[in-house]
């Protein structure tokens, strides 16, 4: 070992300890801005399972939903900066919701500290199968040859359904209609049913209607086919690489919260995100396990600030 190396080591080990000897003293409370049942609950309820047993203290899951997760994520920045508040934050309530609503009721970048990165999802574009596309290529052409008549659902204005849709559109310079649903579950509902044309729906929503037939596939936004979809091609294989988007989950504390626990939870959530059983359990649900320093977290927090900073203006996307 030279020199250089051994006085990193020196000056890391102090930190180590002070992460390894952190351990919470009672429940840790595990806010998720969105209903039960959910892929971000789901995340929530398997990354808890993990934590739990590696800190040896109850890790509850609260659900505090409203004003498109804000209350929730709300409600955590203002919890004790302890280490036994966490919150599951998303593409939408921390790098869209900052673009779209005049009063937050909390800043992400001065109210939260990042942990880690939990999970990433791609979307998929699903269209009813009475829609004359067999393929994305077919499908563009129609919207092309057709502008203003094709109509796409999402979970509402300003969700990730309908930013990744405005998204596509851009990348696509097509003209389609927004409707807009409360909820995932009802714009799926139509779409199958035909009330509107398509939707980029979530992976893990949409797989089950996709797999049975209801609705046809035809393109994910994630950089790979996803593993559930093998046939299906990225958005950047049918020439849109603009297009490309991926949504994702990320586990955070109360600003404050002291670097010991910090550091602590981060170890468990790296190793937990390595571990086959929960890679096969986040699979199963359509989504991809991942991990990530709280650095990592950060950055990536500020480049998907610039792009949907770069979405709501150009689409002209308000909150009503």
């Amino acid at each position: 070992m030279n020199r250089r190396t051994l006085l990193a080591a020196m000056l890391a080990a102090p930190a180590v300890a002070r992460a390894q000897s952190w351990a919470p003293s009672r429940p840790i409370r595990f806010v998720v801005p969105f209903p039960a049942g959910g892929g971000t609950d789901v995340a929530a309820r398997i990354l808890g399972e993990r934590l739990q047993e590696a800190l040896g203290q109850p890790v509850v899951v609260e659900n505090r939903t409203g004003s498109g997760g804000n209350l929730g994520m709300e409600n955590a920045a203002r919890s004790p900066a302890d280490g036994h508040t966490l919150v599951m934050g998303t593409t939408g309530t921390l790098t869209i919701n900052p673009h779209l609503y005049a009063n937050l009721g909390f800043d992400p970048a001065r109210d939260l500290a990042p942990i880690s990165m939990a999970f990433t999802t791609d979307h998929v574009l699903i269209v009813n199968p009475g829609v004359q596309a067999q393929t994305a290529q077919e499908f563009l052409a129609l919207a092309r040859a057709q502008p203003g008549r094709l109509t796409y659902g999402s979970a509402g204005s300003g969700s990730s359904t309908h930013m990744v849709a405005e998204l596509f559109r851009l990348a696509a310079d097509i003209q389609v209609l927004h409707v807009p649903y409360r909820g995932s579950a009802p714009a799926l509902n139509d779409t199958v049913a035909g009330t509107v044309q398509f939707m980029l729906d979530q992976l893990p929503s949409a797989i089950g209607q996709i797999q049975g037939g209801r609705v046809r596939a035809l393109a994910v936004t994630g950089p790979r086919r996803a593993a559930l979809l093998p046939d299906v091609p990225t958005v950047a294989e049918i020439g849109l690489p603009a297009a490309e988007s991926t949504s994702w989950g990320a586990v955070l504390a109360p600003a404050g919260t002291p670097a010991p626990a910090i550091a602590r939870i981060n170890a468990v959530l790296r190793e937990a995100a390595a571990q086959p059983a929960v890679r096969e359990r986040m699979a199963a649900a359509g989504a991809d396990a991942a991990a990530s320093t709280p650095e990592e977290l950060i950055a990536r927090m500020g480049r998907e600030n610039e792009r949907w900073a770069r979405v709501v203006r150009d689409a002209r996307i308000t909150i009503n």
